[in-house]
């Protein structure tokens, strides 16, 4: 994998913790290779319902808290960050093809080579394919010359079975204990998945565990043109 031959990555999310979970060791390669990366991040993640474990943040607390987790997130990933200032659990509802042409001026300002995102359909969570779905609606809308490569997580329980197994898969041997740290600066949402992953494990500790379930990034590589959403 040539990092170097992108110009600039935009990673399009809805939540805080969706980057350091989907996509960190990726990221953390395509800066050490000198390449810039931009968060789009939709929401603040403010109707989650993990509050830290022990509970720290309450309902109102808790938008302040994860924006700046999430701020924190990307110091760890040196990546840029842009709040689009979504409400949680409502992206489904706003106007497709608004958010797509908002994310299209992004791409295109930014001049982006390579964008991230959920693969619409296969990523579970409402916020997450409706997202999906935009992004691939933003980089069909422009020029075909212009276009930047569309890498897409999926997670749903049938995605190896209707996509196949994804096409790009990132090794983080190299690139994993910042995408820990990263994980941890989430940690109304991190601290209680860690101690359960632990939990689960053959190992006692920590890092080890999260190894074993985080080592690999798999993206699907995706022909807008021939993909349906």
């Amino acid at each position: 994998m040539n990092f170097e031959e992108h110009n600039h990555v935009v990673v399009i999310y809805p939540h805080p913790d969706d980057e350091s979970f989907g996509a960190a060791g990726t990221i953390t390669k395509f800066r050490k290779a000198g390449v810039p990366v931009t968060y789009l991040c939709g929401t603040l993640g403010e109707m989650g319902r993990n509050m830290g474990s022990p509970f720290f943040a309450n309902r109102e607390t808790l938008p302040q808290i994860r924006k700046k987790e999430l701020q924190d997130a990307c110091k760890v990933l040196d990546m840029n960050l842009e709040m689009l200032g979504y409400r949680d659990k409502t992206i489904e509802f706003e106007p497709r093809d608004e958010m797509a042409e908002r994310f299209k001026n992004y791409l295109e300002n930014l001049g982006a080579t390579l964008v991230i995102t959920f693969y619409p359909g296969f990523a579970v969570h409402p916020d997450h394919n409706a997202m999906g779905a935009a992004a691939f609606e933003a980089v069909k809308m422009m020029d075909p010359d212009q276009r930047p490569t569309v890498w897409a997580t999926a997670f749903s329980n049938d995605h190896v079975e209707k996509l196949g197994k994804p096409n790009v898969v990132i090794d983080l041997i190299d690139s994993f204990d910042q995408k820990l740290d990263a994980i941890k600066a989430h940690r109304s949402q991190a601290e209680g998945m860690l101690s359960q992953l632990l939990a689960n494990s053959e190992s006692d500790n920590e890092y080890e565990a999260a190894l074993e379930r985080f080592r690999f990034e798999g993206f699907y590589e995706v022909d807008i043109d021939q993909v349906n959403y």
